[in-house]
């Protein structure tokens, strides 16, 4: 028997990756199951981001995908399917629930930029992952909601994500509603930074990461952790860290070198140390 594949049995790769410029791209490519965030498709993105936060190569990570659904969020027919258990499910739910907040927890923690790119709908799970990205840009024809509480399932997990992008009241209306937003909303709500017609979206998304990939990568690693340490800590004790922070950044090297660079008007060359 030949052991040659018709292309279109050919199953491509969960996750597609490309390098250019320090950005990295990491673009989910299961459309036709709506880039949903399986088990393995998790356990895919978790790898990649690992593997993409030790490679001193990349300095902005950008998260995107393939098809008219960014992500739909849980696959509910693995969900659904996990019902026949023994114990209805219980222990696939809890493994599968704490893989998805890992995942969203590896974005917030990781050393590098994450920024989400939308090119279509962002539902629930999908909704969650974009709030947990550091910056997000979408097409104008995106849309977004967490849309759990018609099929009576509150989105509890994005509801972490959300409310700690949108303000309380616009987070529970989406929460409530389960309705859809469209991109120019969800910037109105601080859900995403940027609408960009589809046609120019690669040109300035790559741009746009560019311009942070040019900075040094120690002092975008130090902001990034402690942007998100001092979210949670009361005012006096932020400030407190903050200006911790602001020593240990000031001792470094790209410190220095950066504020010799601007006295003397010339470009930075960056350490990363």
């Amino acid at each position: 028997m030949s052991e040659t594949v018709a292309n279109d049995q050919i199953e491509k790769p969960m996750l597609g990756t490309f390098l250019h410029g320090g950005v990295y791209r990491i673009v989910m490519q299961r459309p036709e199951r709506m880039n949903a965030l399986s088990s393995e498709m998790m356990s895919a993105l978790s790898e990649e981001l690992s593997r993409a936060a030790e490679d001193p190569a990349v300095r902005v990570i950008l998260i995107g995908s393939e098809g008219k659904v960014f992500c739909a969020g849980h696959d509910l027919k693995e969900l659904t399917a996990a019902r026949a258990e023994s114990d209805g499910g219980k222990a696939t739910y809890e493994r599968i629930m704490r893989q998805c907040s890992d995942l969203m927890q590896q974005i917030v923690r990781l050393p590098k930029p994450v920024i989400a790119v939308v090119t279509g709908v962002a539902t629930a799970a999908g909704c969650q992952l974009v709030a947990s990205c550091d910056l997000a840009i979408a097409t104008d024809t995106a849309t977004f909601c967490t849309p759990g509480v018609n099929i009576g399932l509150f989105c509890s997990t994005p509801m972490v994500a959300l409310s700690r992008n949108v303000a309380p009241k616009q987070a529970m209306e989406m929460l409530l509603t389960g309705e859809s937003i469209d991109a120019s909303t969800a910037k109105e709500f601080g859900l995403i930074n940027r609408i960009v017609p589809a046609d120019y979206l690669d040109q300035v998304v790559q741009k746009y990461a560019e311009v942070i990939a040019s900075k040094s990568a120690r002092t975008l690693k130090i902001g990034k952790e402690a942007f998100y340490r001092q979210l949670e800590m009361p005012l006096s004790d932020a400030y407190d860290f903050a200006a911790q922070t602001m020593v240990d950044n000031m001792l470094a090297r790209d410190a220095e070198e950066g504020i010799s660079a601007f006295l003397q008007k010339r470009k930075p060359e960056w350490t990363d140390s």
